[in-house]
């Protein structure tokens, strides 16, 4: 295996995307793609250059077989992706809004492959990158999956990794908002960097405004917390240093769905490459507001050569 920069592991869907506007249950044509948050992430890191090791589970299915080509069409190293013959590929129907809103999502994932996976999947290699990247859906999903998760943030952790944690909250994955808060409290802790939305933060933490949010983490042993704001920015916060960065004008919202994992691509290159957190702050609002402006989750994504070309870049 070659050297790894980035480890991310989670559920990979296919996504069946409305092309009009309306009710799901009225459309009639769809386009395919993939969905999930986390391999959102991965190709968004692989785009600028990053070497990404994607740790997953797929059915013995052509919804399978379709994710994983898609995956290492966008340069993923997909060699730690089993093929589990008795549970099946999960699947989403995504609508479509015309005025920006955050369209209608439907999920058909319950008992998929990728719920299964487990501490067992973990090769040793794997642990070798020096970044990886995790989000709250995995552990939701099974507890297996919240097993792996954990094992992954504690031992990469512990091995002098760096590790980043966006909370992603999918209530209707866990049996209570409280097991939810508890649990995705528990394993930010774990983490050096950690990246929930606003709204996220006010409910996981109790606190309403970002420095209180950020201070709650803080105290936990997290290096830095950087929070979502939607189109006004983001916010920072380290021991040392804290700041608003203003977000990217958009002229047309076209699909919300993305934008804080393409947050998170930014976030995460810019650090990697040795950015401090006002830059990495700035490449993510950048590179989130690329996300809105395309119908897929991952198809707004930059390239190291587009993110070479942006103005605001070039000057920076």
């Amino acid at each position: 295996m070659s050297a790894l920069d980035v480890l991310s592991f989670g559920e990979t869907m296919a996504m069946f995307v409305a092309n009009e506007c309306g009710d799901l249950a009225a459309a009639r044509d769809f386009h395919k793609r993939i969905a999930g948050a986390d391999s959102n992430v991965a190709i968004g890191l692989a785009r600028l250059g990053f070497n990404v090791a994607w740790l997953s589970r797929v059915g013995n299915d052509s919804f399978g077989r379709f994710v994983v080509d898609t995956l290492r069409a966008e340069g993923l190293d997909c060699s730690h992706v089993a093929v589990c013959p008795h549970h099946p590929t999960g699947f989403q129907l995504k609508g479509r809004e015309a005025d920006g809103r955050d369209p209608a999502v439907e999920y058909f994932r319950r008992n998929s492959a990728a719920s299964h996976l487990s501490v067992s999947d973990v090769a040793e290699g794997l642990l070798e990158a020096r970044h990886l990247h995790a989000t709250g859906i995995p552990p939701a999903l099974s507890a297996s999956a919240h097993a792996l998760a954990t094992h992954l943030m504690e031992r990469m952790r512990q091995l002098g990794r760096s590790v980043s944690f966006d909370p992603n909250l999918r209530p209707s994955l866990w049996p209570s908002e409280q097991v939810m808060i508890d649990s995705i409290n528990a394993l930010a802790a774990k983490a050096h960097w950690v990246l929930p939305g606003l709204a996220e933060g006010r409910l996981l933490s109790g606190q309403r405004e970002p420095a209180d949010i950020a201070a709650f983490y803080l105290d936990k042993g997290v290096d830095a917390v950087v929070i979502k704001l939607g189109p006004e920015g983001a916010y920072f916060r380290t021991a040392h240093a804290e700041a608003t960065v203003p977000g990217f004008a958009v002229a047309e919202v076209v699909d919300t769905v993305g934008a804080g994992d393409g947050f998170a691509v930014g976030l995460i290159s810019a650090l990697l490459e040795g950015q401090g957190f006002a830059e990495a702050t700035r490449r993510g609002n950048w590179v989130g507001s690329l996300a809105v402006q395309s119908v897929g989750d991952s198809e707004g994504l930059p390239t190291r050569a587009a993110l070479q070309a942006a103005e605001w870049a070039r000057t920076a």
